[in-house]
């Protein structure tokens, strides 16, 4: 005989999550936890999947812009079974600014995020005064942002920005950043400009507590 009470089924994964949720229920109704480790531009989500299968007990949430890249990160994400991995599809100024409280972000990774080399875009470039100090608030005492370019000339003006940024310690001091290969994954578009024997810049800072 069929059992009269079966288990119940795992609820299936459902890792992208919506900004307006987000920021009117609030973290640890939706995800789980109050507190998150962050990938803004999470690309083809290779670095943020191993992250969290390498730490289950905590929250990570990556923000694309691009819907696209959401939809089939979602996918990997459900077949690698990453019940900690979440997605969400907004700008970071956005988040940084609406929906993200003061303190709610471990750790903050911002990995080759576009150049926009030409002058007249550097407007667009995402490193700016004003999202770095947003950051500073997400950032919990202690918590660390760590940002990489293959671009020398976004490189120097990741620097600038960093060097007027209040409330972080540089932990590559009195160095502006560090070229030094970092212990984590490299991400596809790190591996692929390496390989074409280009040099990266890593910039690590830690929230004063």
């Amino acid at each position: 005989m069929p059992d009269p009470h079966p288990a119940p089924l795992a609820a299936p994964l459902q890792p992208v999550v919506e900004a307006e949720e987000l920021r009117q229920r609030g973290l640890e109704p939706v995800l789980g936890a109050p507190c998150v480790v962050l990938e803004i531009g999470f690309g083809r989500g290779e670095l943020l999947m191993d992250l969290a299968a390498a730490r289950p007990q905590r929250r990570f949430l990556g923000a694309e812009v691009s819907r696209k890249r959401v939809a089939r990160v979602a996918r990997r994400v459900i077949r690698a079974g990453l019940p900690n991995c979440f997605l969400v599809h907004a700008p970071a100024e956005y988040l940084l600014e609406r929906v993200l409280p003061p303190a709610s972000v471990e750790t903050c990774w911002i990995c080759c995020p576009d150049p926009w080399p030409k002058k007249r875009h550097h407007k667009r470039r995402l490193i700016q005064p004003a999202l770095v100090e947003r950051l500073v608030t997400a950032l919990g005492p202690g918590g660390e942002l760590h940002i990489a370019t293959d671009h020398p000339g976004y490189r120097d003006w990741i620097a600038e920005v960093m060097a007027g940024a209040a409330g972080l310690d540089n932990l590559n001091a009195p160095a502006p950043f560090g070229d030094k290969r970092p212990e984590r994954r490299l991400t596809a578009y790190e591996q692929e400009w390496l390989a074409e024997g280009r040099s990266m810049a890593y910039f690590d800072y830690r929230r004063v507590s």
